[in-house]
């Protein structure tokens, strides 16, 4: 295996941090029910400890059915906020109406400053 592709990132989940006591979760890649259990863990993790948490969805390049059940349960645990959506993901919303219930923001500094 080459540098280049050990380098490469894998799973769904990204960095985690805080940022003015608000945690952070970057997700990344395809969000469907093969992929999606880690990042699930995590939002439910970081759900229970922290009241508001920012899901950066800018390297989310797919989300199906299962990202969206899944956006909408972490909902209920914490104020989840939606960062940065991809246009696949901000059609997904809009076409369920979960955009008029989860707090989506065009930009990750926005989310933060909500």
């Amino acid at each position: 295996m080459s540098d280049e592709m050990r380098a490469r990132p894998q799973g769904p989940v990204g960095d985690s941090y805080a940022v003015d006591g608000i945690w952070i979760v970057a997700a990344r890649g395809e969000l469907d029910s093969e992929t999606i259990g880690p990042l699930n863990e995590t939002l439910v993790e970081a759900g229970s400890l922290h009241p508001t948490v920012v899901l950066d969805a800018s390297e989310v390049t797919f989300a199906d059915s299962t990202c969206l059940n899944m956006l909408l349960r972490v909902h209920r645990l914490t104020r989840l906020r939606i960062a940065a959506p991809r246009q696949q993901l901000v059609r997904l919303l809009a076409l369920t109406g979960a955009d008029t219930v989860l707090d989506v923001h065009t930009t990750l500094d926005e989310a933060v400053r909500a």
